[in-house]
């Protein structure tokens, strides 16, 4: 991941040469061939050419000649496409090593940059290698343990506590903020939240995470009241997995007239990337079990109870809309299958 975000050319396996598109300092590299997503490849009408993309997340794509990084760029990134409307035409492949295209596209997400290769680009650089089953070393929860913890006042609740959780392989940190005394007899109210900087810091209306935030401390900082406790967990899983510069990304087509999950989608990610297995793995070091889960995403619940916690109440948590976010609710309403009147 450092190598692509340094724009450094990586090989999976024994698959082909991959040089990241988005950050490559290659400038004068060339291919005729580029890796993208399914779902970059819809917005390209490439699908229809079903041989080559049965329902496989990957998808190689051929030009009739060298590809340029430049015109690379505006291949692999929709917020240009007003720009470059008119693109190809192109061949889409059949892939020959699928498990390695996937963990290429999977190390570019977690990396946060767009998922689109150049295929044995010419002048692509130092190679980096690595082999598929890295990634699902890297990314195993066990990994994860409690690094250090202190005392936090804050102004929901005095008497709280902030824990950080660090894992051996992966720079993001995440937090638990318990609020209340913790009471094995007692589940406690769990929120799972991820990390919005535009929301949480920044007070975006174009969502409702940062008012979402306040109000499950509000709700834990009376739970403590009543000798009863709460915990948010603090995922450094910005923009749902796919990181800032994308959500940011994705934010800019949405002012085209996309809705969020159509945004992540010409982008080639995925409408839901957040890791749930490594919440659960936070509770099991802070010694919970069973949970009262304040969320309204069906999913979310089944995620966490097949990473072995028990959701003994799904806690409603809706709050009003603004003339900003109404439609990103509506998006996660009808489309995203949550809980919401």
């Amino acid at each position: 991941m450092d190598a692509l975000r340094h724009g450094w050319p990586i090989r999976v396996g024994e698959g082909p040469v991959l040089l990241p598109v988005e950050t490559a300092i290659a400038h004068g590299a060339k291919a005729e061939q580029l890796l993208i997503s399914t779902a970059r490849a819809e917005t390209l009408r490439l699908t229809n050419q079903r041989e080559a993309a049965r329902g496989s997340d990957p998808v190689f794509i051929r030009s009739g000649a060298p590809v340029t990084l430049h015109e690379a760029l505006a291949i692999a990134d929709p917020s240009l496409d007003l720009q470059n409307p008119l693109k190809g035409p192109f061949l889409a492949e059949p892939l020959d090593r699928e498990q390695d295209a996937i963990t290429a596209l999977e190390l570019a997400r977690i990396a946060g940059i767009l998922p689109a290769f150049m295929v044995d680009a010419s002048d692509a650089g130092e190679l980096h290698r690595i082999e598929p089953g890295d990634l699902d070393i890297w990314s195993a929860p066990q990994n994860l343990g409690i690094a250090t913890r202190a005392r936090l006042p804050i102004a929901a609740q005095e008497d709280a506590e902030i824990i950080a959780f660090r894992s051996t392989n992966d720079l993001r940190e995440h937090v638990a903020l318990i609020l209340g005394q913790a009471d094995g007899d007692r589940p406690p109210l769990v929120r799972l939240h991820s990390e919005c900087l535009t929301g949480d810091i920044f007070g975006s209306l174009k969502c409702d995470c940062g008012p979402q935030l306040d109000a499950a401390l509000a709700a834990m900082s009376a739970e403590a009241s009543q000798d009863g406790w709460g915990i948010v967990l603090y995922m450094r899983q910005e923009g749902r997995g796919i990181g800032l510069v994308n959500k940011l990304r994705a934010y800019r087509l949405q002012d085209e007239g996309f809705d969020t999950l159509e945004a992540n989608r010409r982008l080639g990610l995925p409408e839901e990337a957040r890791d749930f297995p490594l919440a659960a793995r936070m509770l099991d070091l802070l010694g919970v079990s069973g949970v009262r889960l304040m969320t309204n995403n069906p999913e979310k619940v089944a995620a966490l109870e097949e990473a072995g916690v028990t959701v003994l109440e799904r806690v409603a948590h809706q709050l009003p809309a603004n003339p900003h976010n109404l439609r990103y609710l509506e998006t996660k309403r009808d489309k995203a299958g949550h809980l919401l009147r």
